[in-house]
């Protein structure tokens, strides 16, 4: 059962560190068996993501059968309902007009005294997309990670994602990345996968960046191989926080919060009320739909770890907690959500009013559902076509133009001992 707890100073503070604690990267020795993994990438190429292919997932992949050839796409697209194909693409529709609304232009400004300043956006060359495997296939995902690449202008998006023991890929993976517009899939996951795209193989050419969520091996690995790519972020454990008056419904709060604690059980669900009546209703409705899901047992150990419905005095409080916590996703189910708005300082994702939940911008409301965990939403963004493109400074000067900054530069280069830098300035005046 989801514990009730009245707010004070010393039950926030715990709250607080409880839930920015929780890690999925402690996990003893996994560390050194994804260094090892990523050192026999760099070091052997496609020999090393063949075997640990073959050892890992049990297919014997090769040359000839790593890359998901036309064939097979087509063969996936008979395999899924085809309702389900249009759900898809009218997601994908969704989620490119919001992402197309994200573009910035370069620009350069002249002025009359010879000086030209201005700033060069270019995309990416090359990107990995990390699709996981395993045990479930969430084709949102790879929609919400390809269509920003897609939409940013990145000339080569490339899609790596385990296989099974027959070497075959998720139908709705398959299906899902070739509407987002990917180049190409390779059957390959893990450690290795994300150490094929940061250093190169024979067959899996190096990418710029890696984005993408996966287990713990594919997480500590992202973060190795950072410096030689860049990546999306780590992420961490799932998190809904709700905050919520005495108008929101029960039922439809309780829903809210175990639609996030299902993600494993590590998530976490939170409700922050200033209704303690309403704070009983969800405890027990809760517990009532609990029992009717599948994941069951996952939520009620979400819950019971890092679940709770906190009683606070007013709005003003909730908020400052709310802003401590940084929660990933945020539901505003009061009265006039609007009101509230202004006074949320960190959170990934805001939902306002009480028909929009959070499931709704998992999948169709078109924003980004990759999103900052772990309170980094103080200072991560969602993602967007800003994680696909680069920018450069322009600079151009004529003599006369330096002329007016020329002593001024010496001056500053010399504050700093570089003598060599004011002479570049000196001998040009």
């Amino acid at each position: 059962m989801i514990k009730i707890i009245k707010y004070n100073d010393e039950e926030g503070r715990r709250l607080t560190e409880g839930l920015l604690s929780r890690s999925q990267l402690e996990h003893g020795n996994v560390q050194h068996i994804v260094d090892g993994i990523l050192a026999d990438i760099k070091a052997n190429g496609d020999e090393a993501l063949f075997r640990y292919t073959k050892e890992f997932d049990k297919f014997d992949v090769n040359k000839s059968n790593i890359l998901v050839t036309k064939a097979e796409i087509e063969e996936a697209y008979s395999k899924v309902d085809d309702d389900l194909i249009r759900v898809i693409k009218r997601a994908a529709e969704r989620i490119k007009a919001f992402h197309e609304k994200q573009k910035t232009n370069s620009w350069l400004e002249p002025s009359s005294n010879g000086e030209m300043l201005g700033q060069l956006i270019r995309p990416l060359e090359r990107v990995g997309v990390y699709v996981p495997g395993g045990k479930a296939a969430y084709p949102s995902s790879v929609l919400m990670n390809i269509i920003p690449a897609k939409v940013a202008g990145v000339d080569e998006i490339v899609m790596t994602t385990p296989p099974s023991q027959n070497g075959s890929v998720y139908p709705t993976t398959i299906v899902a990345a070739d509407i987002a517009g990917v180049d190409r899939i390779y059957k390959a996951g893990g450690a290795q996968a994300v150490g094929a795209l940061a250093f190169g193989t024979e067959t899996i050419p190096k990418v710029d960046k890696i984005v993408g969520p996966g287990n713990i091996f594919v997480a500590l690995a992202k973060r190795s191989v950072y410096g030689y790519v860049n990546i999306d972020s780590v992420a961490g454990p799932s998190e809904i926080l709700i905050l919520a008056d005495d108008s929101a419904d029960p039922v439809f709060v309780a829903a809210d919060l175990l639609s996030q604690a299902e993600h494993d059980e590590l998530a976490s669900a939170v409700l922050i009320t200033d209704s303690a009546e309403l704070a009983k209703k969800v405890q027990s409705e809760a517990e009532k739909q609990t029992e009717l899901l599948e994941r069951k047992d996952i939520i009620k150990k979400s819950i019971d770890n890092y679940g709770a419905i906190i009683v606070v005095n007013d709005f003003d409080q909730a908020c400052e907690l709310c802003n401590r916590i940084a929660p990933e996703h945020m539901e505003l189910s009061t009265r006039e959500p609007f009101a509230l708005l202004p006074k949320i300082r960190n959170a990934g994702a805001i939902f306002l009013g009480h028909y929009t939940p959070e499931p709704l911008g998992d999948y169709m409301a078109g924003p980004n559902h990759v999103l900052p965990t772990g309170g980094t939403a103080r200072f991560f963004s969602p993602l967007s076509i800003d994680d696909y493109i680069k920018k450069s400074s322009i600079i151009s000067f004529s003599k006369s133009a330096l002329e007016e900054l020329g002593d001024d530069v010496i001056k500053f280069a010399k504050a700093e001992g570089l003598t060599a830098h004011a002479n570049s300035v000196k001998v040009r005046l």
